[in-house]
């Protein structure tokens, strides 16, 4: 018998799918794939020498369990100069990445029978991270513009609120809060005491000016009532490296911290010291990456405006576009008709052989969630295919 736990959890939607498209690619299809959450730039360099350093240097046993002092003092400065926030490295915690990272802060703050609340649409995992210490995810709307709806918010905390859970630059929206909005969610975490858990492992992907907030440098109330969560993947091209991290309060610090320890331990040793050095020597690597995305978002947001019934709204970071593609739920292909998004999806799979992904996944029913990491000429390739595709529906 399999535990209630197993049985309440929903396997991750983006994770199938790269498996579908990874055994398509082995039996020869030609996908071209728009569904990938991570970077296709290869991890520069420099990072990959300083990992051999550290294997060439013995850097492999185990160390302590929150990560070794030289990071975690690098990731406290990284905080004081892109966030205006100041931690201590006995706040930080290294995890085996950001995922670890949120599962660690959801299990340290969350009892069983709480709610998390967690704006919509949001991505797959934190529904299911909250379900798995047996907490009550509220899922709430955001706004048209894909923004924090604060009254929607406040409306639905109640006495057994433990934490909001927040992702900012948004996957899969794309969407960066604003400073307003975060702010107010500030005021209202501390006026009902519960926890702000802010997923920014997208901060450095923002174009359009836009400036990423972070809601731990509001005041020191907000900061007690903040846990940040932040890693390596999404800015240096180290999704496979799996290092992310955790700031927090002292006592969730060490509440993370000891949860860690009965379930990983230290994360990779070795690869600590190469986000060692990305965090201190990669500032251009990390411009260079963010210029190459905003030149791909635009192209990918113009084409998909120019598709006939889609819609999509032009944001501001990580590297997603979330469009409405419900226009075409009427329309059938020899006589199989496209119900949903997860319909859509298979179609522009199995006609186009595009892989993008069903918005039902992150709660966004009229919707598909399309990557632009990918290079700009597999892109055009994609989006022409795809559009092909649509033009055959009746």
């Amino acid at each position: 018998m399999l535990s209630k736990i197993v049985q309440n959890i929903t396997p991750s939607a983006t994770c199938e799918l790269e498996g579908v498209v990874a055994d398509m690619k082995a039996a020869g299809v030609d996908v071209i794939g728009l569904n990938a959450g991570e970077p296709d730039f290869d991890t520069p360099e420099n990072i990959r020498n300083a990992c051999k350093k550290a294997l060439d240097e013995g850097k492999t046993r185990y160390i302590n369990v929150p990560g070794i002092a030289e990071l975690r003092r690098a990731i406290c400065r990284k905080l004081k100069k892109d966030n205006h926030v100041e931690y201590a490295p006995e706040q930080i915690c290294v995890s085996t990445g950001a995922k670890q990272a949120l599962n660690n802060a959801v299990m340290a703050v969350v009892n069983p029978g709480d709610e998390v609340i967690i704006p919509m649409p949001g991505w797959v995992s934190y529904v299911e991270i909250v379900k798995l210490v047996g907490g009550v995810p509220v899922c709430v709307d955001t706004d048209e513009n894909f923004q924090l709806d604060l009254a929607a918010i406040e409306k639905a905390v109640t006495p057994r609120t433990a934490a909001v859970l927040i992702n900012t630059p948004n996957n899969p929206t794309g969407a960066v809060y604003s400073r307003e909005s975060l702010e107010a969610l500030a005021e209202l975490a501390v006026r009902n005491d519960f926890y702000i858990i802010s997923d920014e492992v997208y901060e450095k992907l923002i174009y359009n000016g836009r400036v990423h907030e972070c809601v731990a440098s509001f005041s020191d109330a907000a900061y007690e009532h903040s846990i940040i969560i932040n890693g390596m993947s999404k800015a240096f091209a180290m999704t496979g490296w799996r290092c992310g991290y955790t700031a927090a309060p002292a006592a969730v610090a060490a509440g993370i911290s000891a949860i860690q320890g009965h379930t990983t331990s230290n994360s990779c040793t070795f690869v600590q010291w190469a986000a060692l050095e990305a965090l201190e020597h990669n500032d251009d690597t990390v411009r260079e990456m963010v210029g190459e995305y905003a030149k791909r978002k635009d192209y990918t947001y113009e084409r998909l405006s120019a598709m006939k019934g889609i819609s999509c709204a032009n944001v501001d970071g990580a590297f997603y576009l979330l469009p409405d593609i419900s226009y075409y739920f009427d329309k059938s292909f020899d006589g199989k008709k496209l119900e949903d998004s997860f319909g859509f999806c298979s179609y522009i799979l199995e006609k186009a052989h595009v892989a993008i992904v069903p918005g039902g996944a992150f709660n966004a029913p009229k919707c598909v969630r399309i990557a632009y990491t990918n290079s700009l000429d597999k892109i055009r390739e994609g989006l022409d295919r795809m559009e092909k595709a649509l033009g055959e529906l009746v």
